[in-house]
């Protein structure tokens, strides 16, 4: 791979071949071995070389499956005659499977073991109800709760008094116009076509596609789709579409939106079209049930 041709070239600049197998080692680990999608990784690489050698620590700039969050972080240890080059690099992944750091190569005799990662989405109980996220309550003590509560019985009563004082002189007002129902089909469908007209691409394409979405999904099915992630939002929908083929579009859709968004992942017109395809006829599915 690319990081490690990098390895086997700086390593031969800076060491003479008699000195290479001397006083010199290299190993690696990571913090966890099993990651959620998106959550930080910390890869540590340390090599020992002998005190007066020198050497710099060859960069990593690309990993298979891997993005880098951050510029790497390197710190030398001089002791007994050796120096050790540490360096720590902050790894994440959009890719969920099982993946392979691989080994870092010195020489033939000079290598670290390769490194397996699982990368998975947040575990969830299918079976189990869906609860929202609720607001922080604070906690009080019980003498403060009391008082509060005595406070808010004596507002309680001044405000009925106030409002019996002018209700009952209060003339009786004509009937509001009931405010105009909004179709959120049609709106929905509106949205799509102007969308389509517009010829956004990438991360603009997608993240008014999945607007359009959410927001029909909020209106015709009262979810509060809004503020659900992709994977909240697919659970949820599982027992409103019974279409199973285009359930699964409707989640690879999704998903492909995901990557577009936060992963930088750059889609194809053939992915723009399908994900477009695939949430225009889920809309049309889910109108199409009532």
């Amino acid at each position: 791979m690319k990081l490690t041709r990098i390895f086997i070239l700086l390593f031969i600049i800076f060491y003479h071949p008699a000195t290479a197998q001397q006083g010199v080692s290299i190993k690696s680990s990571v913090d966890k071995n099993k990651i959620l999608i998106g959550e930080p990784l910390k890869l540590t690489v340390e090599i020992t070389v002998p005190e007066k050698t020198n050497f710099l620590s060859p960069p990593i700039d690309s990993i298979a499956h891997f993005e880098f969050l951050q510029p790497s972080q390197s710190d030398s240890i001089f002791e007994g005659g050796s120096k050790a080059i540490k360096t720590i690099y902050t790894l994440a992944s959009f890719d969920s499977g099982q993946w392979v750091i691989p080994a870092f190569v010195l020489s033939k005799k000079i290598k670290t073991e390769a490194i397996i990662v699982d990368v998975t989405y947040s575990e969830f109980n299918r079976e189990q109800d869906y609860h929202d996220i609720k607001d922080i309550i604070e906690v009080k003590p019980k003498e403060e709760k009391k008082n509060w509560l005595w406070y808010a019985i004596a507002a309680t009563v001044v405000m009925l008094g106030i409002m019996y004082y002018f209700l009952r002189k209060k003339k009786p007002l004509s009937p509001a116009a009931p405010a105009p129902t909004i179709n959120a089909f049609e709106d929905a469908m509106e949205q799509l076509a102007v969308l389509q007209k517009w010829g956004l691409q990438g991360k603009d394409f997608h993240t008014k596609l999945v607007d359009i979405f959410k927001l029909y999904v909020l209106r015709k099915k009262n979810i509060l789709s809004l503020q659900k992630t992709t994977e909240d939002l697919v659970v949820q929908l599982r027992t409103v579409m019974q279409d199973k083929d285009l359930y699964a579009e409707m989640q690879q859709a999704l998903r492909l939106s995901d990557f577009v968004k936060f992963a930088k992942y750059i889609p194809t017109a053939e992915d723009d079209s399908s994900a477009f395809n695939s949430i225009k006829k889920t809309i049309q599915s889910i109108e199409q049930s009532n």
